[in-house]
């Protein structure tokens, strides 16, 4: 089974690094500090440096660099090379696989990639994008996608492309997507109503832009007790073969492993049943 990506991504702007190590503080499973969109175009050296300082002194997190079509892009992953706290990068853009291989290059290997896919050509590309060796997962980039299709940012409009991406990354055996940013800051109730959709439909983690989403996004992304009492019962109860019954369910292979990737979400380690 593949292990699950962290629930919670949160951005952090590249230009601030007086909120750094609040952001590593905030609850996140991830801190992605961005060289890209949050930074303006006289700030990109200083901010690139400034992240560069940040995870040379220690700290560790991802960084979203420049798109590729850019003139910083290089030099991004030129200075986060020999970065130690390096997580990986998140590429923006994403339309296919040759910008992988270049990025590719100039990482150390253990640094992942995570692939922001935003436009019609990079979910048409996705299978590619999620294929290639270096890519830890997907991510979806939302807003941009739909103004490149020329929708409103809805969820009529972005299912396809949701689903797509959660395809992709199923069929290259990689762990559930990484849905995109909302941009309600701070209505809690609607971040948490948007991660849950996004987690029935396959994603197994959310962009935020802001702290106060890190919560509602992680509580969405939790099995709640009701899940994890399920799946308790159900692995507690599994034979040696390959089907049973369980409180009148008929428990067969398929509902097994979603019993255990309900536990793998709650941070438990699974062992029962067949193919455990």
């Amino acid at each position: 089974m593949t292990a699950p990506v962290a629930a919670s991504w949160l951005f952090v702007p590249g230009s601030r690094p007086d909120r750094f190590d609040k952001a590593a503080r905030a609850g996140a499973g991830e801190v992605v500090v961005d060289l890209e969109d949050a930074v303006a175009p006289e700030d990109k050296e200083s901010a690139r440096d400034e992240v560069a300082a940040w995870l040379a002194g220690g700290a560790t997190a991802w960084v979203r660099v420049n798109a590729a079509n850019t003139r910083w892009h290089e030099a991004d992953l030129a200075a986060l090379a020999s970065c130690r706290g390096l997580r990986g990068v998140m590429v923006p853009k994403t339309e296919g696989p040759a910008v992988l291989r270049r990025v590719a290059r100039w990482l150390p290997a253990e640094a992942g990639i995570v692939a922001l896919v935003e436009s019609a050509l990079g979910v048409q590309e996705a299978g590619a994008i999620a294929a290639f060796p270096a890519v830890t997962a997907l991510a979806f980039g939302s807003i941009d996608f739909a103004l490149d299709i020329g929708a409103e940012h809805t969820d009529e409009a972005l299912l396809f492309a949701r689903c797509a991406l959660v395809v992709a990354s199923r069929a290259a055996s990689l762990p559930a997507p990484i849905d995109g940013v909302t941009v309600e800051l701070r209505d809690t109730a609607a971040v948490r109503t948007a991660a849950a959709r996004a987690r029935g439909l396959g994603f197994g983690g959310k962009l935020c832009v802001h702290p106060a989403q890190v919560e509602p996004v992680n509580a969405a992304f939790a099995p709640d007790h009701a899940d994890l009492e399920w799946a308790r019962a159900v692995l507690a109860e599994a034979p040696g073969g390959e089907v049973f019954t369980s409180n009148g369910q008929m428990v067969d292979r398929p509902v097994l492993e979603r019993a255990r990737r309900i536990m793998a979400r709650a941070g438990h380690r699974t062992t029962a049943g067949p193919g455990a």
